[in-house]
């Protein structure tokens, strides 16, 4: 959702890298079920808005080759072994693969690894809005760059959403409950936030009148933080709840009317989203002028 508002608000031309072949390396799966989920990733994508005009979307499995492998080998030239695992913690019981993996994510940095999309406009810089996660990647990437020639790419980097149970949990697919997915059904969302989500607010409606909710822990705001664009409404709910003049029901319902929203405008867009439209060739024919 970030990525498409830079997009619109900078008509700017957007890659996306579809990392099928990592899947593969850090999870115990299948080099076929690695794909799956890149196809089935690619339809929650493109259910954003992109600009196909503007966008290029590709999976490593299906496109590295040609000037994107040149790249790759330049970099994985540049970074000895030891560096490496100074960046990754690679470890004697990691296999070659991820040793190898961190130059494929680095090269879609450089215009050059996309000649028939940027050929001779080497001078574009890059700009990378990502996770936090992410970070050991690019910055492998901006120590490499000048020495190969290239403008080290700049980033954006966002922080991870919080667990349901608070800043002390962490998601995780094994517990459904740790987050919200944009599969949850209306009910889902409602019966997870008034459940799971963990409060500051105080246990009783006399003590949350008299001392307020602690905004600092409290997982609804922290959520609204994200999700609600009006500030002014943002800041109200803070002061209201922080002072006692807001229930922890109010908050946790106005989240849940937020999220629903949104979860039902992408279940939509996705559902528009059919096997040909996601068809990463078709984003590969659309050329930006």
């Amino acid at each position: 959702m970030f990525t498409k508002y830079l997009q619109d608000a900078f008509k700017v031309p957007l890659v996306i890298q579809l990392t099928d072949d990592e899947k593969c390396m850090w999870k115990n799966i299948s080099v076929e079920e690695s794909q799956r989920l890149a196809r089935e990733n690619a339809k929650d994508i493109i259910a954003c808005g992109f600009d196909v005009t503007r966008t290029f979307i590709f999976s490593d499995f299906d496109y590295v080759g040609g000037a994107f492998y040149k790249n790759m080998v330049k970099v994985a030239k540049c970074v000895t072994y030891n560096k490496v695992v100074g960046i990754f913690g690679f470890t004697g019981e990691d296999h070659i693969g991820k040793v190898s993996f961190p130059p494929v994510q680095a090269v879609p940095s450089f215009p050059s690894s996309f000649p028939h999309l940027f050929n001779g406009k080497d001078h574009l810089r890059c700009l990378i809005p990502c996770a936090i996660d992410q970070d050991p990647y690019f910055r492998m990437t901006r120590d490499v760059a000048p020495r190969l020639g290239y403008h080290k790419p700049a980033l954006i980097e966002s922080s991870f959403f919080p667990a349901l149970q608070g800043d002390t949990g962490k998601m995780s697919a094994s517990d459904p409950n740790s987050a919200i997915y944009v599969t949850d059904s209306a009910k889902d969302i409602k019966d997870k936030i008034n459940r799971y989500a963990f409060t500051g607010g105080q246990d009783t409606k006399e003590k949350q009148r008299l001392y307020g909710a602690n905004l600092e822990v409290d997982i609804p705001v922290k959520y609204l933080s994200f999700f609600l664009e009006d500030d002014d409404e943002l800041e109200h709910i803070k002061t209201e709840y922080g002072s006692g003049r807001m229930l922890t029901f109010d908050v946790k319902k106005r989240l849940t009317e937020i999220l629903v929203e949104i979860v039902e405008r992408h279940r939509r867009a996705r559902a528009a989203v059919t096997d040909e439209v996601s068809s990463l060739n078709v984003w590969w024919m659309h050329l930006w002028p």
